[in-house]
């Protein structure tokens, strides 16, 4: 098959998809990148919630080790609320990144087994869901703390 040695495209009536498969193949990439983005929004929302609520929790435990108030329930609840928030929706966060991952990785697979895309490129690991993970042993560590009075926090 031989090109036009004008343009450097294949002869008319040929068609060419290997740019389209290309594209195709890094449309994957920046879906993934995207997915990892979503990620890092619970992320940041996960701990600022983790981390208000276990100021507020530090802070009126405080006060009432310094017997400024006797009796401070409702504070530590409500530190005990905001933590558990930001680890329920890490969970959430977490348990949906690794099911679209799957069904990306899938649908990738599909298609490169069917040429329509190129393989080649790596799908590595997701640092943003390892990120994501430390984070939620971290926020279990507070709240047990927060609970039990127990560990380092």
């Amino acid at each position: 098959m031989a090109e036009d040695r004008v343009t450097g495209n294949p002869p008319s009536g040929t068609v060419s998809t290997e740019l389209s498969t290309r594209r195709t193949g890094m449309s994957f990439q920046r879906t993934r990148l995207s997915a990892d983005r979503t990620l890092m929004s619970v992320i940041r929302t996960s701990l600022s919630l983790i981390g208000f609520g276990f100021t507020i929790f530090q802070f009126f435990d405080k006060l009432r080790q310094a017997e400024v108030f006797t009796r401070a329930h409702a504070p530590r609840n409500f530190g005990i609320a905001l933590v558990s928030l930001g680890i329920a929706l890490l969970v959430l966060g977490i348990f949906y990144h690794i099911g679209f991952m799957i069904g990306l990785r899938k649908e990738r697979q599909r298609m490169t087994s069917e040429g329509l895309i190129h393989g080649e490129s790596v799908f590595p690991p997701s640092m943003t869901l390892i990120t994501a993970v430390l984070l939620l042993l971290i926020g279990m560590a507070a709240i047990v703390s927060m609970i039990f009075r127990l560990g380092p926090f």
